[in-house]
C-alpha cells in the first residue's frame, strides 16, 4: 500500500506560480511512477506530468510542457510540482498518484489540492 498527500494549492492570479508538494508513505520504492493529474469542474480529468521515484524520466503533458517542472525532493522526501506562467485554465483539483512501473493504471491516488488561478 501506498499513501498520498498532497500540499501546496491556493488562489494565485494568472502569471504567477505555485509549488506542490506530493508526499508519499508505505510500499514507495523505486519501482513506483508518481503522476500528477488535474480535473477542472466540467471536465475528466486529465494527466499533468509523471517522474520516477527515483527522481529520472519525467512526462509531461503537452498543455503544461514548458511552465511546470516535476522533480523529487530529496530533502522532504516528496514529489513535487512547480507551476509557473499559470492560466486561469490551469484552475483545477491536482492529485497526486502512484504506479508500479510495470502498470499502466494507477493504484494509488491521494485526496487532491485545489488551485485556483485568477484572471
Amino acid at each position: 500500500q501506498v499513501q498520498l498527500v498532497e500540499s501546496g494549492g491556493g488562489l494565485v492570479q494568472a502569471g504567477g506560480s505555485l509549488r506542490l508538494s506530493c508526499a508519499a508513505s508505505g510500499r514507495t520504492s523505486s519501482s513506483y511512477v508518481v503522476g500528477w493529474f488535474r480535473q477542472a469542474p466540467g471536465k475528466e480529468r486529465e494527466f499533468v506530468a509523471s517522474i520516477r521515484w527515483s527522481g529520472d524520466s519525467t512526462y509531461y503533458a503537452d498543455s503544461t510542457k514548458g511552465r511546470f517542472t516535476i522533480s523529487r525532493n530529496n530533502a522532504k522526501n516528496t514529489i513535487d510540482l512547480q507551476m509557473n506562467s499559470l492560466k486561469s485554465e490551469d484552475t483545477a483539483v491536482y492529485y497526486c498518484a502512484a504506479r508500479l512501473q510495470v502498470r499502466l493504471q494507477y493504484d494509488y491516488w491521494g485526496q487532491g489540492t485545489q488551485v485556483t488561478v485568477s484572471s
